[in-house]
């Protein structure tokens, strides 16, 4: 939020899954623009809500909050709030596209606890199972320490948040955009 850089520093800027932790993505942005390079660009691809988001549904706020609690998200920000955000920072917004909405599978698969997969045999119900026993033994015996099971819980919980989200197109974890700073 407050790099340590003189303005105008940076030939580009990226950011995966990064800004959307930020407390206020307006001031991020801002800071980004602050130490890029007039004419030059920002990358990024974010987590967002989409419009299938409905903020006065129970299901969507909790499974919403659940996600922001397991990612360590303040706020997961719509599509909107994010391009606007970033034209209020003073960039042009040369390309946006929700670049998980052309995939051929869903990118909650590797979640989905109902998919059996050997590669990803960790995030099966029985992987998960066995995750949580071993946390509980590991913690018994304090060789993880105190408090562990309870992030387990709720790391486990949020990625059931994340399968229900994205069944029901509620977020996309990888919204694409470029934006350029224009040449002053």
């Amino acid at each position: 939020m407050k790099m340590p850089f003189l303005n105008d520093t940076f030939d580009a800027v990226f950011a995966i899954e990064a800004t959307c932790h930020a407390p206020d993505v307006l001031d991020c942005y801002k800071e980004i623009y602050r130490v890029l390079k007039p004419g030059q660009c920002f990358a990024a691809y974010e987590w967002c809500i989409t419009d299938c988001f409905n903020p006065m549904n129970r299901e969507h706020q909790r499974i919403k909050g659940e996600v922001e609690l397991g990612n360590g998200l303040p706020d997961i920000r719509s599509v909107g709030q994010c391009l606007e955000a970033l034209k209020l920072a003073g960039f042009e917004v040369l390309r946006e596209k929700d670049v998980a909405a052309d995939s051929p599978l869903p990118w909650y698969l590797p979640l989905d606890t109902t998919q059996f997969s050997l590669s990803s045999f960790r995030t099966t119900a029985f992987g998960r199972f066995i995750t949580r026993n071993m946390v509980k033994a590991l913690e018994f015996v304090r060789l993880a320490p105190e408090g562990s099971q309870r992030v387990q819980a709720f790391l486990e919980k949020a990625a059931e948040a994340l399968v229900e989200g994205g069944r029901e197109g509620i977020f996309t974890p990888m919204y694409f955009f470029v934006a350029r700073k224009p040449r002053s």
